[in-house]
């Protein structure tokens, strides 16, 4: 069940809040506490700490304190920046975006329908989040969380897409 505070439900429907509250899991090695999930809703939510700590009528500085100990140390590690520091809350944000936490948001104008194509993609990043495997009655199951990264078609700047009919036609 996520648990989103009223101040901060935009961050529901802009971010994958599910899957952004398990994944610290594996850098914690336990799910955050529900103050932890509020903070970083108000972060998610474009709110700077101090921002933040007047919306949930706490001290300024006692959020801050508690963004530098916990919350920042699990973003960094999450995404691959435990060496790096936060210059600016915004850092959180962008950094979890790009790891693909945030939600795409389609303008249903600019969908084209790709049903007849066949694009191969020739390179992407592959990360993979999580891995777990488990033996259950002589079956091995692997459980894992992937991001596959591909450039979108308007931004490559040469790129194959061979349609249906000339596929057959190379067969």
């Amino acid at each position: 069940m996520t648990i989103v505070n009223q101040d901060f439900a935009e961050a529901r429907n802009q971010w994958d809040l599910e899957t952004l509250y398990k994944d610290p899991t594996s850098v914690k090695g336990k799910s955050l506490t529900p103050v932890e999930k509020q903070h970083l809703q108000g972060l998610l939510c474009g709110y700077s700490p101090s921002e933040i700590a007047q919306k949930l009528q706490k001290s300024v500085k006692g959020v801050e304190i508690a963004f530098c100990n916990t919350l920042y140390q699990y973003v960094k590690n999450l995404v691959g920046q435990s060496n790096g520091k936060v210059e600016n809350w915004r850092n959180i944000s962008e950094w979890l975006e790009a790891a693909g936490y945030k939600h795409q948001i389609i303008n249903e104008q600019n969908i084209i329908d790709y049903s007849s194509l066949n694009i191969v993609v020739k390179e992407c990043d592959v990360t993979v989040r999580n891995c777990n495997l488990t033996l259950k009655n002589n079956h091995l199951h692997i459980d894992l969380n992937i991001c596959l990264a591909a450039p979108l078609l308007s931004n490559v700047s040469s790129f194959e897409v061979l349609a249906d009919k000339e596929l057959q036609e190379e067969n």
